[in-house]
């Protein structure tokens, strides 16, 4: 029996987590403690994983790790419950109040990202609306799985999130086993950006299996790659460097599915200029976040 990637990884995660393990059991080398050179924006969070009873509570238990490390702001998405499939408009709903009442309590220190299912396109053009239209939320996603993103479901919610110069993030993943009905590839990706040139999209783990991903990806230019989610192995980074751009590559950890030390690693290990590490490490988000946050106010 096939038993999914995210399953396994975020459920060891979440046992380290929950169980409030003392911090040497995760700790990072003192050189990346005293990391100054870049400011560090994760453009991947949950809050699933985090112990603690309230959204303030999960929120203020993942700053301290993110002050750790350095990293100065996250993207938080999907609530609590991110492994939701087909969840109802209530669910929807309830993850997304989740989120904003989380930001709102640390605006300095994280932004919401909209938690959508394009289950049902007219409650998540509402839900647009409401969060990111009239609420504090400024990109879309980590959208994940009940269709497709190459499905013409997508077309109406990418039109909205053009409007507002809002950017997609897409979870995307490559199975060896063969991916399910609603589990998008970099190559789906593709098809839905092709459509849609003027929107912007970051196609998280790209894939996952990375060397193909970002091969998928590379002649596509209103698409990110972002690198979180797989293992920090050796070359990820500088393949992406050279196939891509600096410019078009986004940092994220997936923080509680993997750890931010093991995520910066990527980055700051990587073979690549300084300059290339500041763009990944944050300059390229907040150059996509930037239309957005200008319209909104907030502090980029």
């Amino acid at each position: 029996m096939a038993v999914d990637r995210r399953t396994v990884v975020k459920s060891m995660l979440a046992g380290l987590f929950a169980s409030h393990a003392p911090a040497r059991s995760y700790e990072v080398p003192f050189s990346a403690l005293t990391e100054k050179r870049f400011r560090i924006w994760d453009v991947h969070s949950h809050l699933g994983a985090m112990a603690g009873n309230t959204p303030e509570d999960r929120l203020e238990l993942l700053i301290r790790h993110m002050d750790r490390l350095g990293i100065e702001r996250v993207i938080l998405s999907q609530g609590f419950e991110e492994f939701e499939y087909h969840p109802t408009p209530e669910q929807v709903r309830i993850e997304n109040d989740r989120v904003m009442r989380a930001v709102k309590h640390f605006p300095d220190r994280a932004y919401g990202s909209l938690y959508i299912s394009p289950d049902n396109v007219d409650f998540c053009l509402q839900e647009f609306d409401r969060c990111v239209r009239d609420g504090p939320m400024v990109s879309i996603g980590e959208i994940e799985t009940d269709v497709r993103c190459n499905s013409p479901a997508l077309d109406p919610i990418v039109e909205r999130a053009i409007s507002l110069n809002v950017p997609i993030y897409q979870h995307t993943w490559i199975n060896s086993l063969g991916n399910g009905p609603g589990d998008s590839t970099p190559f789906d990706l593709v098809e839905l950006a092709r459509r849609h040139p003027r929107g912007k999209f970051v196609c998280m783990h790209t894939g996952g299996n990375w060397e193909l991903g970002i091969r998928a990806i590379r002649d596509c230019k209103n698409i990110w790659a972002e690198i979180a989610g797989s293992d920090p192995t050796a070359g990820f980074t500088e393949m992406a460097v050279r196939e891509l751009g600096p410019e078009r590559i986004v940092y994220g950890s997936d923080v509680g599915g993997r750890s931010f030390g093991s995520q910066v690693g990527k980055v700051l290990g990587a073979n690549i200029p300084d300059e290339a590490k500041e763009m990944i490490l944050g300059g390229n988000l907040r150059r996509l976040l930037q239309p957005v946050l200008q319209a909104k106010g907030l502090a980029s």
